[in-house]
């Protein structure tokens, strides 16, 4: 840790960005915040981008709530129990996702990318995240 940043006390931590993975829901993250990379015990903060043309799985975050700031291109996702629900989120706007709630994220840009900021209730993040590859087929790729 750079001593100019921060100070040897307990409680406040800077960290870099961490590794891109792909996680569950076959989206590349990069970790922010999180019990591993600062100890934090009930939150995560990461990015997310979604390729042109890209979509995650269907999952949901069990016991856990999502909020989600977009900085560039635009995510559609559908939501609900049996995804029948759709919201567009575009640059500068929030999205909140409740816990339990299945979702599929999408970006159907044919050229920009669309990057967010996600953070959840899960320290470590992936750990609450439960596919839901039944429910795929009611969105087909290009819905």
């Amino acid at each position: 840790m750079d001593a100019q940043r921060t100070q040897n006390v307990p409680g406040c931590v800077v960290v870099g960005a961490g590794a891109t993975f792909t996680g569950k829901q076959a989206l590349p993250y990069t970790l922010g915040i999180s019990a591993e990379s600062a100890g934090a015990r009930g939150i995560h903060l990461q990015l997310v981008t979604i390729a042109p043309g890209a979509r995650g799985r269907a999952h949901l975050h069990e016991h856990h709530e999502t909020a989600i700031y977009v900085l560039s291109g635009e995510a559609h996702t559908w939501y609900g129990n049996r995804l029948e629900g759709h919201a567009f989120v575009r640059p500068g706007e929030f999205m909140y996702i409740a816990a339990n709630v299945p979702h599929l994220p999408h970006n159907v840009s044919k050229t920009e990318p669309c990057v967010a900021v996600i953070a959840g209730t899960d320290p470590n993040e992936q750990e609450s995240v439960v596919l839901r590859p039944d429910l795929e087929t009611l969105r087909p790729p290009g819905d």
